[in-house]
């Protein structure tokens, strides 16, 4: 997990220099920079430099956050920047010492037109990624198809996140789509996300053991180049799964964040004492918030009520991660949106709507969800894995019928596939049938932002400075 960046224009080194400043966060253990045929890697406080492809006024950058990739950018017959992981890559070329190695040999392995190369380099990867390669000629952005991994551009830049750009003056930037490719300011979609196709006349048995082995090897390989990670943790359904999933291959340390007496933290407390696992339990109240509120901000770069609700007990989480010496922490993202688990889906489901309010959710949860979580996360140095948005997990996921998800408008508890296998794996049954409730207010965060914080902070003069290319 990085931070990436890239400028095409005049000063292109000094200024991509001045957003790998800005992004250090998610990359704290070496930096490199392409520019002017040449590559210079900061790591360890040793300088190297390589040649590579001639550029006149192109630069690209990357800080580097260690778990099992080098220094960046790497070079073959083009350069390559490259955030996120790939977990076939062994697979894919058996002499890659990282995964954008692998990236890199599968696109110039396939050669001739970059739009063709890219397409099919992405349709034989397996990950979460974000990455930039350029070949002489074309530039490339690329995003994973479910949009895992941020990328943000302008029409001279890109970056991991928006706050690089707009430091450099840049006022109008997008979000990269899932799947696509920019290639010289033209977007292009590379890969969709698997289509809903109910298997309506497939056992239930048969499609709860599909859905048991796809998410028992998401988890499996997320984990294979770690030995132990942090969880974020609730006590439902959700991260009680993914804790009995990770501790049969790492050791695995579980986060709760609420106010104290808040439902998170009773439910947390309960769960870990009865899987006997380790638990730190963060209480925070309502100077906590305030402390916390600019930071959530600053790395969530949006002033969204119910967005920093949801960020700060991850911001928080993952901080603590982080200073105990973790580098991934894993969250039960994506649950909800693939087995229907809001409380809005009884009423959609009434109207009938929900099969497509489920497609819209899930091809919108990079904005509405994602980003943010990313932001959350690698503000603190540590990233964010998410097992059930694995491409096989969602590919199963929508094939599964409405009604083994939700049984009908009056249905209290949802998700009901997701619960039953919950069940057959391990989770105690007093958790795989407790009531969803929001990560916001299960923790208690946010009626403290609403009531007690958030109407005596100026958010706007705020977000004009994060937003400046001065503040």
């Amino acid at each position: 997990m990085c931070g990436i960046a890239g400028f095409s224009g005049k000063n292109a080194k000094k200024i991509v220099e001045k957003m790998l400043k800005i992004l250090r966060h998610r990359g704290p253990d070496a930096t490199g920079i392409y520019y002017d045929s040449k590559v210079k890697i900061i790591y360890d406080k040793k300088v190297e430099e390589k040649e590579a492809p001639p550029s006149s006024n192109l630069a690209l950058g990357h800080n580097l956050l260690s778990i099992i990739g080098g220094p960046q950018p790497i070079t073959g017959k083009g350069v390559l920047v490259f955030n996120g992981e790939i977990y076939n890559y062994k697979e894919l070329y058996a002499k890659a010492n990282s995964d954008a190695e692998t990236v890199l040999y599968l696109i110039e392995k396939h050669g001739g037109d970059i739009e063709d190369a890219l397409k099919w380099t992405v349709n034989k990867i397996d990950g979460d990624y974000a990455f930039a390669y350029f070949d002489g000629e074309n530039i490339a952005l690329v995003r994973d198809p479910v949009g895992v991994k941020p990328l943000y551009y302008s029409d001279s830049a890109f970056a991991s996140e928006r706050k690089a750009l707009w430091k450099i003056g840049l006022k109008d930037i997008k979000s990269l789509k899932p799947g696509h490719a920019l290639i010289n300011n033209k977007l292009v979609k590379l890969k969709d996300l698997p289509k809903p196709k109910p298997l309506n006349n497939i056992k239930l048995e048969k499609l709860k053991n599909m859905l048991k082995s796809s998410i028992i090897s998401a988890v499996e390989k997320r984990t294979r180049d770690i030995d132990k990670a942090a969880l974020v943790f609730s006590g439902g359904v959700d991260s009680t799964l993914l804790a009995i999933l990770l501790d049969k291959y790492i050791d695995v340390k579980l986060y709760t964040v609420g106010v104290p007496g808040s439902q998170d933290l009773k439910f947390a407390l309960k769960a870990a004492k009865d899987l006997d696992m380790e638990l730190k339990v963060l209480k925070i109240e309502k100077d906590v918030v305030k402390e916390m509120l600019p930071k959530v901000l600053t790395a969530i770069e949006e002033y969204n009520i119910m967005k920093i609700g949801v960020a700060m007990p991850l911001y928080i989480a993952s901080a603590a991660a982080s200073s105990d010496g973790y580098k991934v922490i894993f969250s039960g993202q994506g649950a909800d949106e693939l087995f229907a688990g809001y409380y809005r889906y009884k009423r959609l489901l009434r109207e009938g709507k929900l099969e497509e309010a489920l497609l819209h959710d899930l091809k919108n949860m990079y904005h509405v969800n994602l980003e943010r979580d990313d932001a959350a996360t690698m503000a603190n140095s540590i990233e964010l894995r998410v097992p059930f948005l694995d491409y096989d997990v969602i590919k199963v996921a929508v094939q599964i019928p409405i009604k083994y998800k939700i049984k009908d408008p009056s249905d209290i508890l949802r998700k009901r596939i997701l619960r039953e296998i919950a069940i057959e794996l391990g989770v105690p049954e007093y958790i795989a049938m407790r009531p969803k409730k929001a990560v916001q207010y299960g923790s208690g965060v946010d009626k403290i932002l609403r009531k007690k914080v958030l109407p005596n902070f100026d958010h706007e003069s705020f977000m004009k400075k994060l937003m400046s290319a001065s503040g």
